[in-house]
């Protein structure tokens, strides 16, 4: 049996191309294209100007991704919102809505699960099930866009797993993501997470986009970063941030390093020292993040005049930080919470 092409990840040249194998018109593809990802059509049947004919064929031939949203919960403290939705073979994934004055984001995941096991995340605790497709990522905004009835603006891909993981998928969801055809969301209003896969970091680098690329760094040292992320046995955190001075080399996009800071693990005086040498002359941002507890683990976040202290070191040296806002904690949407399974399901 055939297995039938994912039709909202395909870009609109490849659907073009699609269309005239079917024996339709090159404008058909534009139609299609539209009602996925302009009017956010959650089936076939929504497209109103689609011949009955055409839809059965395209039915018949093409999956149409549609994430099913098992579950919202909203936070009581800043109105943050955690969907879950289950993909089309049962699995599931959350995202993360949150509205800022200058406008509504979104954080999205890329895998199901995560293999690179960094000791203060939820999301790694079940492994890597699989990567998502291209529609998958896009179909989470598409999703809460439809829910909430409000325009996304911006797009953070640091939900669970590892995008960089999933690099093929991830590059295709950006361009479809800014493509003036689509949701035609700037660039330069999509962040990319990463732990660090560093031939990765080089390959976005050399597309030459106007994304930004945030590192998770997490330590100052290459001892405290391998304690706290298994991946530094393999990238040394050397090779990392001059995979970061690339990337800027690059783009000209400012580096975001993301540092979660754990108490009594990486918040002293002597690490703020060594981080200020470590990204010494990068055009960056350090955002400093009070680690977010999780059952399974025994870190604490650090103390508030110790946070404050770190940040005061690194602005004492002109590095820019700012010390994160944590968005939907109550409901295990903020940083480090998001997992792959839900009261012991898959």
């Amino acid at each position: 049996m055939d297995i039938k092409k994912d039709i909202k990840s395909l870009s609109l040249s490849e659907l073009k191309a699609e269309m005239e194998l079917i024996g339709e018109k090159a404008f058909r593809a534009k139609q299609l294209y539209e009602w996925m990802h302009v009017k956010l059509a959650r089936d076939y049947d929504e497209m109103t100007n689609i011949s009955n004919n055409l839809k059965q064929k395209i039915k018949d031939k093409y999956e149409y991704t549609s994430l099913k949203k098992l579950m919202v919960q909203t936070s009581k403290i800043d109105g943050t919102k955690k969907y879950l939705f289950e993909l089309s073979d049962g699995n599931l994934v959350e995202s993360v809505w949150m509205k800022y004055h200058h406008g509504n984001s979104v954080c999205i995941s890329s895998q199901v699960g995560c293999r690179m096991g960094c000791r203060f995340c939820a999301s790694t605790l079940d492994g890597l099930e699989r990567g998502l497709l291209p529609s998958e990522m896009l179909d989470q905004i598409y999703a809460i866009s439809r829910d909430t009835g409000e325009r996304v603006s911006n797009v953070v891909v640091m939900g669970t797993g590892e995008p960089l993981d999933n690099y093929d998928n991830l590059l295709k969801f950006i361009y479809m993501l800014t493509d003036e055809n689509g949701l035609n969301i700037s660039q330069r209003n999509i962040t990319v997470s990463t732990c660090g896969i560093v031939e990765n970091m080089k390959r976005l680098a050399d597309e030459q986009l106007q994304i930004t690329l945030a590192l998770s760094l997490h330590g100052s040292t290459q001892e405290k970063r391998q304690e706290l992320m298994p991946i530094a046995r393999k990238y040394s955190i050397n090779e990392v941030v001059d995979a970061c001075r690339y990337y800027f080399e690059k783009t000209g996009r400012r580096i975001t390093f993301e540092y979660s800071l754990v108490g009594g693990i990486n918040d002293t005086d002597e690490d703020a020292d060594n981080l200020c040498q470590l990204i010494g002359g990068l055009n960056c941002h350090i955002n400093l993040i009070p680690v977010n507890p999780i059952k399974e683990r025994e870190y604490v976040e650090s103390e508030k005049k110790d946070i404050q202290n770190f940040k005061n070191k690194l602005e004492k040296k002109h590095i820019n930080v700012t010390i994160r806002r944590e968005m939907g904690r109550d409901i295990d949407g903020a940083c480090g919470q998001l997992r792959r399974r839900i009261g012991g399901q898959k």
